[in-house]
């Protein structure tokens, strides 16, 4: 089993700031190979919004670089999206992803998590 649990989240006036974290966890987890964030808004595809991988290489989508960081801890098992300088389109439910490879399994898969609701007032 895996977990992705993700804290953070809420309603925030545009500008603000708001945190999100995400914690993977599975005692059948062999390596995390990249964890990041996606977001989707009413009527919009999921989208990425910021990603990194094992290697430390980042992926940031352009609609939010210079105001949303992403890091991850010393373990690499927990991913949080500093969110910045928030705008009304930031409006969204944001979803933790984690590429795994599970012991036993002969490649990495995809996992999610339930998502957190993001909504910046204007």
């Amino acid at each position: 089993q895996v977990q992705l649990v993700e804290s953070g989240g809420g309603l925030v006036q545009a500008g603000g700031s708001l945190r999100l974290s995400c914690a993977a966890s599975g005692s059948s987890i062999f390596s995390i190979n990249a964890m990041g964030w996606h977001r989707q808004a009413p009527g919009l595809q999921r989208e990425l919004v910021a990603g990194l991988t094992s290697d430390g290489d980042t992926n940031i989508a352009d609609s939010v670089k210079g105001r949303f960081t992403i890091s991850t801890n010393s373990a690499r098992n927990t991913v949080c999206l500093q969110m910045n300088s928030l705008k009304p389109e930031d409006t969204a439910d944001y979803y933790c992803y984690a590429n795994i490879w599970r012991i036993g399994e002969l490649t990495q898969s995809d996992y999610w998590g339930q998502g957190t609701q993001v909504t910046v007032s204007s």
